[in-house]
Formats: C-alpha cells, sequence, structure tokens
C-alpha cells in the first residue's frame, strides 16, 4: 500500500470493497396459517425466545402462537416454544426457510398483531419489528459469505387507488364493526 494511502482513505476503502464477493437478494415466501397472522422481527439473545412467548401469552392468555428464533452465533441453532404445535412447526419452516441470523418469527391465532405488538416492541432485546400481517408477505433477504440478513418486506399488493368519501365511511363502519372504535 503507498505511504500516501492510510485506511481511513477512500482509495483505501475501495479497495477492501472490490476484494468482497457480492451480495446476493432473495426473496422468501412465509406462510401464513388459515386464519392467522405473521409477525417478523429481529432480536440479538438467546432468551428472546422465551421472552416473546412470556409477552404474548401474559398479554393475549387465549392465543394459539407458535415463535422461533434464529441464532447467530455459537450453535447457530433455530430455536423455537410457543402452545400450538401446529404454530410452533410453521414459525420453525418460516424461520429456517429465512436462514437469517437473529429473526424471529411468530404465527398466531385466535388474537392479531395489533393485542400484542406493543408488549413484543417491549421485550429488551427485541431491535426492530418488520411487519405484522395477515397478507401474503415475502422477505427480502442479503446473503454474503458471512451469512444471510432480512433488509425488508413485501407485505400485500400494490394500492390500486385512493380512497373515495364511501371508501372512508366502509373503513370507519369495519373498525366499529370489529370493535376497534367505538
Amino acid at each position: 500500500m503507498p505511504s500516501y494511502v492510510t485506511q481511513y482513505s477512500t482509495r483505501w476503502y475501495a479497495e477492501e470493497l472490490m476484494e468482497l464477493k457480492p451480495m446476493e437478494l432473495k426473496l422468501v415466501p412465509l406462510e401464513i396459517p388459515e386464519g392467522g397472522n405473521l409477525i417478523l422481527g429481529q432480536t440479538h439473545f438467546i432468551k428472546s425466545v422465551e421472552d416473546l412467548y412470556e409477552a404474548i401469552v401474559n398479554t393475549v392468555p387465549q392465543m394459539k402462537f407458535g415463535v422461533a428464533f434464529n441464532e447467530a452465533s455459537g450453535p447457530c441453532l433455530t430455536r423455537f416454544d410457543g402452545n400450538d404445535e401446529e404454530l410452533k412447526a410453521l414459525a420453525q419452516k418460516n424461520a429456517t426457510a429465512l436462514a437469517a441470523g437473529h429473526v424471529f418469527v411468530i404465527v398466531m391465532r385466535e388474537g392479531y398483531p395489533i393485542n400484542v405488538l406493543g408488549r413484543i416492541k417491549d421485550v429488551p432485546e427485541v431491535c426492530s419489528i418488520y411487519c405484522a400481517t395477515a397478507n401474503p408477505v415475502q422477505a427480502v433477504v442479503a446473503e454474503t459469505d458471512q451469512g444471510r440478513g432480512v433488509i425488508g418486506v413485501i407485505d400485500g399488493l400494490p394500492p390500486k387507488g385512493v380512497e373515495t368519501a364511501a371508501d372512508v365511511e366502509k373503513r370507519r363502519g369495519f373498525l366499529r364493526t370489529i370493535g376497534y372504535k367505538r
């Protein structure tokens, strides 16, 4: 390396980047249980599975759910828990398909993300939530030599237009019908 190039120079940084192999982007479709919902997020500690379990069961005890978390160091296992065998298996399947470290997947029935999302965000090791949805969802996953990471989601379908006055009334009526507004 020439004497005028330091580790902090743009040239050094560019030379280092050229040695890196390219990143690949992949779309990973996630499965949502029939009549259910999914939450995808990122966390950072092995106890996340137990803490997420407790956050859900202590907030909505009747909710049926499965949670899975991918470790990013040590044995790098997919850890799981829940109170419904089918949903635990589906959470594991989704987390394994993502194959990204430090992500968690929660699949649920008999409750909605809005019922537990605040409590999940309060779990100290939770870093972020990518989505909480019943829509078809694809995770955008980046893959490098080091591993994989979720960089975003495609949640549902694109807009077909802007709501009209009739659409506003329909939305407001729906929210009152399901009990979220008075």
